[in-house]
C-alpha cells in the first residue's frame, strides 16, 4: 500500500533532501531546508561553481528573503552613487533618461555572482557534488528514488531522498524527467538576449553612467556599477529562434545589428564580447505550469516559473521561493503535502503578476515595432518627470513597486 504523504510521522533523524542546481534558487532552497532541520545534498552538473555573471536588480522581495536566509550581510552590492542614464543613438546623440535602477521598488545593483557567493558562503554543512546530474526520478510516496550520474565517468547509482528540489534552470532536467518535455511548459517570447561583463566603459562616459540604445526590435543596454565597468545586454526580437544558434553569437549579433554603421557604443560592446571569457546567449522563455510539485518533487526558480530577465524579478523570486519553502516545511514538519501546496498557493499570484509585467517591460527593453517604439518613448518621457529627490511616488509607480517588495513569510 502506498504511504500517505499527508500523515508521514516526524522522523527522529534529519530528513534527506536533494537539491538539483547550484544557482540562486538552488542554494536558497538548500539553506532554507537546512534551517528547517533537513540534511541537504546539492548536485551541480558543471564541474565547478560559476562566478561573475550579469547585472541583477535586487528588489525588496529578494532583499527580505536574503535577510531571512541570513545572507544579506555577506552580499556585495554595487549600486552606483549619483548614477546617470543616457538614451543614445548610433550617431552619438545622447539625452538624460531613466535607467533600470530608477524603477519603483528601489532595486540594489548586484552581479549574479554576488548573490551566489553570499549564498555559497552560508551553505554550512550542506554537501555539494559537482559534475553530477539526475537521469531518473521515481516518486516513492514517502520519498523519491533518484538515479545520479557522474558526468566525468558515466557511473550511475541510485539514492533515496525524502524530498527532491529541482532548481536547475529554465530547461530543467528535473522538470523533464518528472513533469514532461520542455515544449509543454516553455512559452517563447520570440527574443534573444546576450549578457556579459565589459572590461571597460564606453569611451566618453563615466563609470556610473548607464546607456540605452533602443530601436525597433533590437536594443543595447549597459548597466553601471559602483566599483567595476558595466555589464552589457543585447536584446533583439526574432521569430526564427533556431537560426540564431547556427553561428557564433558575435557573428549573429553583428549581422542582426547591421547593416547600418554600429556607432561607438555598439562597436565597443561587440569588441568587448570578442574578449569576454563568459557570456549568456539564449532565447527568452517563460515557464507556465499548473503545479510546481508532484509527490515529493518540487520545482523552484526558473525551473518552475521563469519570469524572464525582462521582469527584473528572477533572482528576487528565486531567493523568496527557496526561503519560503524551508519556512513552510519547518511549520508543517509532519505534513509535507500541506507545506508544498501552501507554498505553491502563496507564490503563484505574484509569479503570474511578474510574468504579465515582463510582457510590458519587454517593450521597454526591446520594442517589437513602430507602435511599441512610440509607446516606449512616451513612457520614458513620463518617467523622467518629477525625479527630484524627495518627490513622492506616483500612483503608477506605487502600483509597479508593490509586488516587487512583497515579503513572503510562513
Amino acid at each position: 500500500m502506498r504511504p500517505s504523504l499527508r500523515r508521514t510521522p516526524v522522523s527522529t533523524y534529519p530528513r534527506s533532501a536533494l537539491v538539483v542546481g547550484l544557482g540562486i534558487a538552488g542554494m536558497a532552497s538548500a539553506i532554507g531546508l537546512r534551517k528547517a532541520g533537513w540534511q541537504v545534498t546539492v548536485i551541480e552538473k558543471a564541474p565547478s561553481r560559476r562566478v561573475g555573471g550579469y547585472f541583477i536588480g535586487l528588489f525588496g522581495t529578494g532583499h527580505s528573503a536574503a535577510r531571512r536566509l541570513g545572507v544579506m550581510d555577506d552580499m556585495h552590492t554595487r549600486t552606483p552613487r549619483e548614477a546617470k542614464t543616457w538614451e543614445i543613438t548610433r550617431a552619438g546623440d545622447r539625452e538624460p533618461s531613466v535607467g533600470f535602477l530608477d524603477q519603483p521598488g528601489e532595486p540594489k545593483g548586484v552581479l549574479r555572482g554576488d548573490i551566489e557567493a553570499a549564498l555559497f558562503q552560508n551553505l554550512g554543512d550542506v554537501e555539494v557534488r559537482y559534475g553530477t546530474e539526475p537521469t531518473k526520478i521515481v516518486d516513492a510516496g514517502d520519498g523519491a528514488r533518484v538515479t545520479l550520474r557522474t558526468t566525468a565517468t558515466g557511473e550511475e547509482r541510485e539514492q533515496r531522498f525524502e524530498l527532491v528540489v529541482g532548481a536547475d534552470g529554465v530547461r530543467s532536467t528535473v522538470r523533464r524527467l518528472v513533469f514532461g518535455p520542455h515544449e509543454r511548459f516553455l512559452k517563447p517570447l520570440n527574443a534573444i538576449i546576450c549578457a556579459y561583463q565589459l572590461e571597460e566603459q564606453v569611451p566618453g562616459y563615466a563609470m556610473n553612467h548607464g546607456l540605452v540604445l533602443a530601436e525597433q526590435r533590437r536594443s543595447l543596454w549597459l548597466f553601471p556599477f559602483e566599483d567595476r565597468p558595466p555589464t552589457a545586454l543585447f536584446s533583439y526580437r526574432t521569430r526564427d529562434i533556431d537560426a540564431q544558434f547556427q553561428a557564433p553569437p558575435r557573428e549573429v549579433l553583428r549581422r542582426v545589428y547591421g547593416p547600418e554603421p554600429f556607432g561607438g557604443a555598439i562597436e565597443h560592446a561587440l569588441d568587448q564580447l570578442d574578449r569576454a571569457p563568459n557570456f549568456l546567449f539564449d532565447s527568452v522563455n517563460q515557464v507556465h505550469m499548473s503545479s510546481w510539485h508532484s509527490g515529493r518533487i518540487v520545482l523552484v526558480g526558473d525551473a518552475a516559473w521563469c519570469v524572464t530577465l525582462y521582469s527584473g524579478m528572477g533572482a528576487s523570486m528565486g531567493l523568496a521561493g527557496g526561503s519560503l519553502l524551508g519556512e513552510l516545511l519547518a511549520k508543517h514538519p509532519d505534513d509535507i503535502e500541506t507545506a508544498l501546496r501552501t507554498w505553491d498557493a502563496r507564490l503563484r499570484p505574484t509569479i503570474r503578476s511578474h510574468q504579465r509585467t515582463a510582457l510590458f517591460n519587454g517593450q521597454i527593453f526591446t520594442p517589437t515595432g513602430p507602435i511599441a517604439y512610440r509607446f516606449r518613448q512616451a513612457i520614458m518621457r513620463l518617467g523622467k518627470k518629477d525625479k527630484t529627490p524627495g518627490t513622492p511616488p506616483t500612483a503608477l509607480e506605487q502600483f509597479f513597486a508593490r509586488p516587487r517588495n512583497i515579503e513572503f513569510v510562513a
